[in-house]
């Protein structure tokens, strides 16, 4: 129990996973040297000169990578190079962090500051000073760069040019037509599906591309050879031709293989310009389907090549594609894609049967049936794992091995390793450099769990992994929304869901296992771990009860060792008993760790936190979330300059927030409990950069602010359980998107067209003006693309005029009884793509598909649930 991960884990792939990471640690730091803040930093200290020469060790490093992830060298040196060139990324991330957090101080005291301090702060602040301090880092760095430089001969290391941070390619297996139709269950529907698309006619000359998509293991060129040897395709084509495809997209050896499986010739000695003969000749005017399987590029330019040779074949040829990635199923397919799911647990335990016991072996015994019927679990759909688990177990009559079997983690498993997880880690060499990192970070959330993306995105935030060059224009939270989705087209995330403002996913047991391989400067550690190893940088603690822990005297082990002094993120997978996170552990991370950008101390049990707060200059996510006893945050907290996001939501004992929030310039979130009555008097309403702002259990609370107000960013408000009336100046909020109001009264004040006129995302619960609220919608911009109202009595009809709001995505109606009716526009909006109504008393009854008056005016939404039963599904 007490020992991490990350030193246990076999890794079926040593050393690609380092360079990468580095790599992408290089590249996001040369990002940041290109930021405004980091300029005017080094233009106000005249550091140049130095700044220079990070900039040429950490383009080197880059370079050196780039040969080393083709190379791959085997020698165990070769890792222990790897973490001293990493040590030297993290060090000059450092520096910069560091000269941008004294900017930003220098301009927080010059706004701010009174005299005395002024003069205190620019007397220890000097540049010339800060420049000497820099300079003898650098010379440090440079003088470690130049000894682990000679190293690098020992390891045939080339220096090679950036690439753009396009992925390298890797050998995989090569796939071929035939398939034992026996030795597949579950995939009739599938089948049936992909050959109705083969049979539709086909009405123009364009050829016709059938994607299949699907997370690595779970069947998709198994799909495809089933249909590819189903006796009516055959018949339907003359020519029937299957190509695994090259990982670059290469078109030469694509022709060349498809002229092969046509006529059993090789070719490989014509060049291209013979060969795109070769191959009109072999299909001109003759009706051909082909499989194109495995396919990574989305290089559109190379495929409308491929396609504009193949268009000379009979105008009914077809094309299937399998791919992982929906991004290349949008450039190739002419069809919807076909998503393929995994296996029901019924289907998934038949075919684990058949490879768990002998064909002639008589009913298996009961007790194995129920262990196995454990171990299949762990498959969670996947046919391939499945498969696997039971050829383990082939001849195995033991059931002491079977309860192995069943109660160990499925990656650990040796032909896991060896089979699985190595297909799974194609998906992962092919992102792009910056996901690489975001990836690995899934690794320190719990097996299983739900994970919002505006968490994941402020943890990738606060470790730096959103790039600040990337998208200047966009919201880095934005960003980490299409660096979700990014994941989500490439298979490496599933069960993705619209939440309101943000999305909801899980990650499969076997990816998780790849993000915890492949993350090898994260771990999951408990609170008797006696050390961490030494490349860690960010550890997440799964620990939630002091009961199997002795001895515990409020700081974990490895907190106390010299290898925690680096780390950059502390957080917990779950919620902790209390007595678990003392003002002594609080402590212990501010003096230990002092380069945390990521610190959670949710469910604390101090009543004050740590003065010293403020030594973690660096520090950009503090999380003090449902402390019950915290009572008072020090002064000094204001002085935390580097701060994005602050969370003392939950903490009900709270009396008030520090005097001087305005001097948290870069502050971008904050949630907040708290006792006191206006929130002006902690300068809120002066934070400029501020995008998000919730407000919870507030009870004593009156005003949010009046007057000047400066929230010109903010894009999100969140009002839940404040017992008191509170005045709302919408007027103020030019930015605000997605507005959240629950069990609260609220004193609006509006004037003609101030309601937001950017609003996306609007949710109500138990809200007594509903309707005085949503009448504030028909005066507003048509942008909602959201609506959920919960538990709202008084919601008497839905507004006639809500179909104007033509880019509606979801709307959702939860037990609110005295709706009557849908209103008669709602058939025109054709953005909608969900409708979720439960208990809603005569509204139910009229939405019902087989009697309800109303259906017919949203039969045409494709995901509609009705009391808890999915009605229509049409749409992946």
């Amino acid at each position: 129990m007490a020992e991490p991960i990350s030193s246990t884990f076999f890794s079926p792939f040593p050393h690609r996973k380092n360079t990468a990471d580095l790599f992408s640690i290089a590249e996001l730091v040369l990002g940041k040297i290109a930021s405004i803040a980091l300029e005017e930093a080094i233009e106000i200290y005249g550091v140049e000169n130095q700044i220079s020469e990070l900039r040429e060790t950490l383009t080197t490093i880059k370079a050196v990578l780039l040969g080393e992830e083709d190379q791959q060298a085997k020698k165990r040196n070769l890792q222990v190079w790897l973490d001293k060139l990493e040590d030297i990324s993290y060090d000059v991330e450092d520096v910069f962090d560091e000269l941008e957090c004294e900017a930003l101080r220098k301009q927080v005291i010059g706004r701010y500051g009174g005299v005395k301090e002024k003069v205190l702060f620019f007397s220890l602040s000097n540049p010339l000073i800060l420049r000497d301090k820099l300079s003898h880092r650098v010379k440090e760095i440079k003088k470690r760069l130049s000894r682990i430089s000679t190293e690098k001969d020992q390891f045939d290391l080339n220096v090679e040019s950036a690439d753009g941070g396009v992925a390298h390619m890797h050998s995989r297996e090569v796939t071929y037509s035939y398939v034992n139709k026996s030795d597949v269950i579950g995939r009739d529907t599938d089948k049936e599906k992909i050959i109705e698309m083969l049979m539709q006619p086909t009405y123009d000359k364009n050829l016709t591309v059938i994607p299949i998509i699907g997370i690595g293991g779970v069947g998709k060129t198994t799909l495809a050879k089933l249909v590819y040897n189903d006796d009516g395709v055959k018949e339907k084509f003359e020519l029937q031709l299957w190509v695994c495809v090259p990982e670059d997209f290469d078109l030469k050896k694509i022709i060349e293989r498809i002229i092969e499986d046509a006529t059993g010739q090789s070719l490989s000695n014509l060049d291209i310009q013979q060969l795109q003969t070769r191959l009109r000749d072999t299909i001109k005017d003759k009706k051909f389907l082909l499989v194109l399987d495995d396919v990574w590029s989305d290089d559109r330019r190379r495929w409308k090549e491929l396609r504009d040779l193949l268009s000379v074949g009979a105008s009914e040829s077809k094309i299937i594609v399998t791919t992982r990635d929906s991004e290349v199923a949008s450039i190739i397919g002419t069809h919807p894609a076909h998503y393929l799911e995994g296996l029901s647990h019924e289907n998934s335990m038949a075919l684990f049967k058949r490879w768990a016991f002998v064909e002639k072996e008589k009913e298996p015994r009961p007790e194995l049936l129920e262990i196995g019927n454990n171990i299949v679990e762990k498959s969670q759909g996947v046919p391939l794992l499945a498969i696997i688990l039971g050829s383990l177990l082939q001849r195995k009559d033991e059931e002491w091995y079977w309860a192995y079997i069943r109660d160990s983690e499925a990656s650990e498993l040796m032909e896991v390793k060896k089979v699985i997880l190595p297909v799974l880690k194609l998906s992962y060499d092919n992102l792009p450099f910056h996901l690489k990192r975001c990836f690995s970070i899934l690794s320190l959330f719990p097996k299983g769990d739900e994970i919002k993306t505006g968490k994941l995105t402020r943890l990738w935030i606060a470790l730096g992994l959103i790039s600040p060059t990337r998208q200047k224009q966009a919201p880095e939270d934005d960003i980490g929304v299409e660096y979700v989705k990014d994941l989500w087209r490439r298979s490496l995330i599933q069960d993705v869901e619209e939440c309101g403002s943000e999305l909801c996913f899980k990650v499969h047991d076997l990816v998780h296992s790849l993000a915890t391989i492949v993350g090898q400067n994260c771990s999951t550690v408990d609170l008797d771990t006696p050390e961490i190893l030494e490349r860690v940088r960010y550890v997440s603690i799964r620990t939630a009860s002091l009961e199997e822990i002795s001895n515990y005297d409020g700081v974990p082990p490895f907190l106390r060792k010299e290898t925690s002094k680096r780390l950059g993120a502390i957080m917990f997978q779950c919620q902790v008993d209390d007595g678990v996170i003392t003002r002594k552990f609080a402590r212990t991370c501010i003096s230990k760790c002092n380069h945390l950008r990521y610190l959670d101390l949710s469910y604390g049990s101090f009543e004050e936190l740590p003065s010293s707060i403020c030594d973690l200059k660096q520090l950009r996510s503090l999380i003090l979330s449902e402390n019950k006893r915290l009572k008072k945050l020090p002064d000094t907290i204001c002085e935390l300059q580097s701060l994005l996001h602050l969370d003392v939501s939950g903490c009900s004992e709270l009396d008030e927030l520090p005097k001087n929030m305005k001097r948290l310039v870069n502050l971008s979130y904050l949630y907040i409990t708290t006792k006191q009555k206006n929130l002006q008097e902690s300068g809120v309403q002066y934070l400029e950069n501020l995008q998000f702002l919730g407000v919870k259990a507030c009870e004593n609370l009156q005003l949010l602010f009046e007057g000047m107000c400066r929230l010109i960013r903010l894009r999100e408000l969140l009002i839940e359980n404040c017992g008191r009336l509170i005045s709302l100046p919408f007027g103020e909020l030019i930015s605000l998107e997605c507005l959240s109001i629950e069990s609260c009264p609220l004193m609006l004040i509006l004037k003609k067209s101030s309601f937001p006129s950017r609003l996306r995302v609007l949710s109500i619960t138990s809200f007594e003006q509903v309707m005085e609220l949503l009448q504030c919608l028909n005066e507003s911009a048509c942008t909602l693309k959201s609506l959920c109202i919960y538990d709202c009595p008084n919601f008497t009809a839905i507004p006639e005029w809500l179909p104007n709001h033509i880019h509606l995505r979801e709307i959702r109606l939860i037990r609110c009884p005295n709706l009557s009716s849908m209103p008669e526009g709602i058939q025109s909006l054709t953005a909608l793509k969900q409708l979720h109504i439960l208990h809603c008393g005569e509204l139910s009854k009229r939405c019902d598909p087989q009697s309800g008056k109303d259906w017919y005016k949203i039969s045409h939404v494709p995901r509609i649930i009705l009391d808890s039963k999915h009605i229509q599904r049409t749409e992946n």
